[in-house]
């Protein structure tokens, strides 16, 4: 009777061990499916659409622009430390923060920026480059974000003030630049030299030698030298980049002429250069460019 009894108590302990193990591995509930079957997926973060040409500088990581590097208050690399400022730098990495990317400069002079843009090596050039119809023809310009003039610093102890002393002299200019151009235009238009030979389309500094005779360097300060040396009478560019150069024993002629539109220049038909300009535009309109001209000292 007791082997009875402790058979039936044997396989009542293995009956509820048996039940509670079913238990514990029951499926989850209907309701429970339902949930995680409901749940909201995760949306991705929306992404700004880019053209083909934008969009391959933001997979790249890097905006490339092309600068100057001895123009105070435009673009001026720090000889020590390396590192650039400037109205036109400011811009550039305003650019590049836009985008999302990290910059790198390329140091161009006037007769290098438009081949390192063409030939890709750079995205854009921001390097006080004046906006002209012929130059359109080529490539892609923004809205001007500073307005320049031509100028022309002498030596002081050369008597020149005008342009009238400019007269059968000797101007030195950068190569590929629109000063040369400019300034014999001006002193054809203030009757100082005769203007009969004279043809903007065609303009060939290094051929010119009606009145007044042009010597081309790579980069200003090779003609600040040149100034100093006696090999030409007079520096012919931009007044703002000209300060730099205007030490305690130069001084500007009293004329100022030919209005210089500077622009942000980018390939011919690229849709980064709509970019661009929407940009420009929008940071003329709400003030941020106008802030960079001040922190330079260029108003």
């Amino acid at each position: 009777m007791k082997k009875r009894i402790f058979a039936l108590l044997t396989v009542l302990v293995l009956s509820i061990s048996i039940l509670t193990g079913c238990k514990d591995s029951a499926p989850v509930s209907d309701s429970a499916d339902k949930a995680a079957a409901t749940s909201a997926p995760e949306i991705p973060a929306k992404k700004t659409s880019y053209g083909a040409n934008t969009q391959a500088i933001v997979d790249r990581g890097v905006l490339r622009v092309g600068v100057k590097n001895a123009v105070i208050g435009f673009g001026f690399q720090d000889t020590l430390t390396g590192e650039y400022s400037g109205l036109e730098i400011s811009i550039a990495k305003k650019i590049a923060d836009t985008l999302g990317v990290d910059i790198e400069f390329t140091a161009v002079t006037a007769a290098t920026r438009t081949e390192l843009l063409d030939s890709g090596d750079i995205d854009c050039v921001l390097a006080t480059f004046t906006i002209t119809e012929e130059r359109k023809n080529n490539w892609d310009f923004s809205t001007p974000y500073y307005t320049d003039y031509v100028s022309v610093l002498v030596e002081t102890a050369s008597g020149i003030t005008s342009l009238a002393g400019l007269k059968d002299k000797t101007v030195g200019v950068s190569s590929g630049s629109t000063s040369a151009k400019a300034l014999t235009k001006a002193m054809i238009e203030a009757g100082v030299i005769d203007g009969a030979a004279f043809d903007e389309a065609s303009f060939d500094a290094a051929t010119w030698t009606t009145g007044v005779s042009f010597k081309q360097y790579d980069d200003y300060p090779a003609i600040s030298t040149a100034l100093s040396a006696g090999e030409v009478d007079a520096f012919c560019v931009d007044k703002s980049i000209l300060a730099i150069y205007n030490t305690g024993t130069r001084g500007y002629i009293d004329d100022k002429f030919s209005p210089q539109d500077y622009g942000v220049a980018t390939k011919k038909g690229s849709d980064f250069s709509a970019f661009v300009e929407s940009l420009v535009t929008g940071w003329l309109s709400d003030g941020t460019i106008g802030g960079f001209i001040s922190e330079n000292g260029l108003d």
